[in-house]
């Protein structure tokens, strides 16, 4: 086996071997606490420019398959485990997970101690790494790392983006229009509305009010995606013009985030973010506590209840680990917000009820 390394930008270096295609990458660390979902973590958008950690060691038992991929590439800048399978089995494998990513250029590393690397992300912070199977040289490629962009600050989702729309029809009656507008979407929220009769046109992350209103959408959907929405300055214009029309609106993820800043509140930086898809959360409408998909960096910084240009606005979620803002509500405006991410690619469904909200928000405007 090929020798590969992996290194932090505060020098600490882990010795593994080569896993994927041969060559050298750059990203931020992060780690994802899910232990199954491998395939969905890889071509979810929201992971460009990450190298991602899993944190359950045995990654690739299942193989990939032809239905699971959540956008129509692999998306992490790289990838880390510690003990891939040799022999892929499932029924719906069509390939091995090391294949895949060979097919498309994805750096990696396994054998490495994924525990404590994660142990030590989460005591020090997420942060710029390095991975090379082509130099062992620890401080020639931390020199690299070191000229690798921060997240702070990175404007990420034209890079993701459809670069023209595309229509993913109802299931059976057609019953709701809803625009899109993506900033690094994965393909099981339109599956989730179209469950429920609804016609979701996919539109670019450029795309005006006028666009977006030339479908003649019952709602409008703002998604998930990379980067820092502190950047995110046109989304957050088009968030505020589509509530002062007073057209329903529902966030995820990234999306959650932009709604927020475009009701007044600040975003922040996480210290190592919260992936995985086991991450407790509150509903406080309901007092219910559901176990979700999350994958994001960044959160927003409102307080519990507020009011401004578009009404009251409320905290409705928050997850129990930390108490992190995981949901807005509106309450004279037909808006709403979730941090994490309810379509469930690759689960758990507690939040599905989520896009039964959000036709409700439909039928009631």
């Amino acid at each position: 086996m090929t020798e590969a390394i992996l290194v932090l930008e505060d020098g600490r270096t882990f010795r593994g071997e080569a896993y994927g295609a041969a060559g050298e990458t750059f990203g931020e660390a992060v780690f994802t606490t899910g232990m199954t979902g491998y395939q969905e973590t890889l071509t979810d958008p929201s992971y460009h420019r990450q190298v991602v950690v899993q944190t359950a060691p045995h990654i690739g038992n299942t193989g990939v398959n032809d239905e699971d991929d959540e956008s129509g590439r692999i998306w992490v800048a790289g990838y880390v485990v510690r003990d891939p399978s040799r022999t892929p089995s499932n029924w719906r494998s069509k390939r091995g997970l090391q294949e895949r990513l060979e097919e498309e250029g994805v750096v990696g590393i396994s054998g490495i101690d994924t525990r404590a690397l994660t142990r030590h992300l989460r005591e020090r912070g997420a942060m710029r790494v390095g991975v090379s199977s082509v130099d062992a040289d620890p401080q020639a490629l931390l020199a690299r790392i070191l000229e690798q962009p921060l997240m702070v600050g990175a404007d990420l989702s034209a890079e993701v983006t459809t670069p023209q729309t595309y229509v993913v029809q109802a299931e059976g009656e057609h019953r709701y229009t809803v625009a899109a507008l993506d900033l690094g979407i994965k393909r099981n929220v339109a599956r989730r509305l179209a469950k429920r009769g609804v016609t979701t046109h996919i539109m670019p992350a450029t795309s005006s009010l006028e666009d977006l209103k030339s479908v003649n959408p019952d709602a409008i959907f703002f998604s998930p995606g990379p980067g820092d929405p502190a950047t995110a300055d046109h989304p957050v214009v088009l968030a505020q013009a589509v509530m002062r029309q007073r057209i329903p609106l529902f966030g995820i993820c990234f999306g959650s985030q932009i709604l927020g800043r475009a009701l007044g509140f600040g975003t922040y930086k996480l210290g190592y973010g919260h992936r995985g898809i086991n991450q407790p959360v509150m509903d406080r409408v309901t007092g219910k506590v559901e176990i979700t998909s999350h994958n994001h960096g960044f959160a927003v910084d409102a307080p519990e209840k507020s009011e401004g240009e578009f009404g009251r606005v409320e905290v409705s979620h928050v997850c129990l680990n930390d108490n992190v803002v995981e949901g807005l509500r509106c309450l004279d405006t037909p808006a709403f917000t979730v941090q994490y991410h309810p379509e469930a690619a690759a689960g758990p469904h507690d939040a599905d009820y989520l896009f039964d909200r959000f036709v409700e928000l439909v039928e009631n405007a």
